[in-house]
């Protein structure tokens, strides 16, 4: 029977924890911190690298690589900026920590600000979380009247200020450089790289945008060591991941579990299986914008590696279960709907190819479909796929082709003769 594995959660799922100050510091919070200010900020790094931690925003990018990519001797400030605008349907585990857990957060993220040399970190949060924010900055707040932020944080000679950023609601801002424009006051749209966030990200200069949970597991990683954080996973995997769960299983809700763990396990014991004893007819494992997988292809670890052989993806590890009774036809509409209304317009194969796949996937909502206009909606799928500035023309077009490939009958039962 599978069962949680509880390291970022560890307070979260004791009794009576509040996740203020005093209660985090009673279990041993901020002891990493103090432990990573006597080390050298290079060593940090280099800890981070060997412990294979990777990007918890759904890339999967090494962690320590990235903040290695930092560029040095610039003679402009390094920034380290935090994308808390967890927009991706099905994603709800960073908002989570927001209201849970922020102090570990905090903890990991001034040990990331330390290491990269920034002294004025950002946090970028989606606009709709007002009880998160609040309750974040209630955490930065008690940071600041205890001495961990400010000018010399813990008694260092580290100076470090937080600043908490509310989005707007736009999906596209989950994108590294249209969140750095909408950070620095401008409309949220993506860039042309190079240059990278590493070299001219925020206001020009050197920058690394990092996902919430990937900074929340720092603090173990520096206490602990990274051989202890490999341990938790399969090679190339390392650690514990959050798992979002929804859609039709009986326990929806936040999950900490080691990597590598069975897919199907997932579903079936922590899920606690279908709602109402229907029958499984599909996952999306990595939130809406990765490749469906069928019942009989769910067996599987869950981790980066063995997603991608399944021609998937974890993703931001959020996993979305429908019965039997799902018209999948209307539920691919509402995915393409949704990337069609996020798109920034910026790029013609985004703009026009999310437009036209909402256009013909109503026809065959509406019982209008053809056999042409099938094979027209894979093929405006595949001129989408790796044309566009950013992943978002990516992210529609990955559940439309997958969709049409593994549930033929599904939409030839929409075409107009069937109605």
């Amino acid at each position: 029977m599978l069962e949680e594995t509880l390291v970022l959660f560890k307070n979260v799922r004791q009794p009576g924890y509040s996740g203020d100050l005093a209660s985090y510091q009673s279990s041993g919070g901020y002891s990493a911190l103090k432990k990573a200010l006597k080390m050298k900020p290079e060593e940090i790094v280099n800890t981070v690298k060997e412990s294979n931690l990777r990007g918890r925003g759904g890339a999967g990018f090494p962690t320590g690589l990235k903040w290695s990519f930092m560029a040095k001797g610039t003679g402009k400030p390094s920034y380290l900026v935090i994308n808390a605008d967890e927009g991706e349907p099905g994603t709800f585990k960073d908002r989570e920590i927001m209201l849970k857990e922020p102090h570990m957060f905090l903890e990991g993220y001034m040990i990331g600000c330390y290491a990269i040399g920034c002294h004025h970190g950002y946090i970028y949060v989606r606009g709709e979380f007002v009880p998160a924010m609040q309750r974040l900055q209630e955490a930065i707040d008690e940071c600041y009247q205890s001495g961990l932020l400010g000018d010399k944080i813990a008694g260092s000679d580290f100076k470090l200020d937080i600043t908490l950023h509310p989005g707007a609601g736009a999906y596209i801002c989950g994108e590294e450089t249209a969140l750095l424009d909408s950070l620095e006051g401008r409309r949220g749209q993506p860039r042309t790289k190079p240059p990278f966030p590493a070299v001219a990200g925020f206001n020009g200069c050197p920058t690394s945008v990092n996902n919430v949970e990937t900074l929340m597991n720092v603090p173990s990683i520096i206490n602990d060591g990274a051989e202890a954080f490999k341990e938790l996973g399969p090679p190339n995997n390392a650690g514990t991941h959050l798992v979002s769960l929804s859609g039709h299983v009986n326990n929806p809700g936040v999950y900490e579990l080691k990597m590598g763990v069975n897919l199907k396990d997932i579903i079936y014991d922590i899920g606690g299986g279908i709602l109402g004893g229907k029958e499984l007819k599909g996952v999306i494992p990595g939130g809406s914008s990765t490749p469906v997988l069928r019942p009989d292809e769910i067996d599987i670890p869950y981790d980066f590696d063995s997603l991608a052989k399944a021609k998937s993806m974890m993703g931001s590890s959020a996993i979305i279960v429908f019965n039997e009774d799902t018209d999948v036809v209307k539920f691919l509409y509402r995915i393409v709907k949704f990337y069609n209304h996020e798109s920034c317009g910026q790029c013609t194969p985004c703009r026009e190819g999310t437009n036209w796949s909402r256009l013909m996937l109503r026809q065959f909502v509406q019982q209008q479909g053809t056999p042409q206009q099938l094979k027209r909606l894979y093929r405006v799928g595949g001129n989408m796929m790796g044309t566009t500035l950013c992943p978002l023309g990516d992210a529609c077009a990955m559940p439309l082709r997958a969709f049409l490939e593994k549930y033929p009958e599904e939409f030839q039962a929409h075409f107009a003769e069937a109605s």
